[in-house]
C-alpha cells in the first residue's frame, strides 16, 4: 500500500533532489551533443563512451560497465557493434575464461582520436562560459555524489 504522508525533505535533501534533476537534464543535453559530434563519423555517444573506456587498456565488458555506470548488457550490445564494425576486437582474458577483453583496433583508435578533436572544439567553446575553478568544484561535488550513491542502496 502506498503511503499518503507528504514527504519531508531536509534543506540538504531538497538541494540534492534539485541537483539530481539538473544532472539528469544535463545528461540529456550531453548525450544529444555527443550524438551530434559523433554522427558524421558513423558513431553515437554510447559507442564513443565504450571506445574511450577501452582506449585505457583492454577491459572486460563488465569492467567497462562499472567504469561508465551502465548496465553490462547495454555495454555488451555496444561492444558487439564495435567489433562488428571493425573498431574493436575481443581478446582472451587470462583472468577469466568467459569474460573476454575488449581491445581497440587501429580503426577504432583513429575514430576515437577524431571524436576527441571534435569534442575539444566543443568543450572549449562551452567551457569558456565558466571559470575553471567553478567547474573543478562542481566536478568534485559530483564525484562525491557518485561515491555516496555507489555506497547507498535506496531500498
Amino acid at each position: 500500500m502506498l503511503s499518503t504522508r507528504k514527504p519531508r525533505r531536509t534543506p540538504e535533501g531538497e538541494a540534492f533532489a534539485k541537483l539530481a534533476f539538473a544532472v539528469l537534464r544535463l545528461s540529456g543535453y550531453l548525450t544529444a551533443a555527443g550524438d551530434a559530434l559523433t554522427k558524421p563519423l558513423g558513431q553515437s555517444s554510447a559507442r564513443w563512451q565504450v571506445l574511450a573506456a577501452a582506449s585505457h587498456g583492454a577491459l572486460s565488458v563488465a569492467q567497462i560497465a562499472r567504469v561508465l555506470g551502465m548496465s553490462r548488457q547495454g555495454v555488451q550490445r555496444v561492444a558487439d557493434l564495435l567489433v562488428e564494425s571493425g573498431l574493436a576486437e575481443y581478446q582472451p582474458n587470462p583472468q577469466h575464461k568467459r569474460a573476454k577483453l575488449l581491445n581497440l583496433l587501429p580503426k577504432g583508435q583513429e575514430i576515437l582520436a577524431e571524436i576527441r578533436l571534435r569534442q575539444a572544439v566543443w568543450v572549449n567553446e562551452i567551457g569558456k562560459r565558466f571559470s575553471a575553478d567553478d567547474l573543478v568544484s562542481v566536478e568534485r561535488l559530483l564525484n562525491q555524489a557518485i561515491d555516496s550513491l555507489s555506497e547507498h542502496d535506496p531500498s
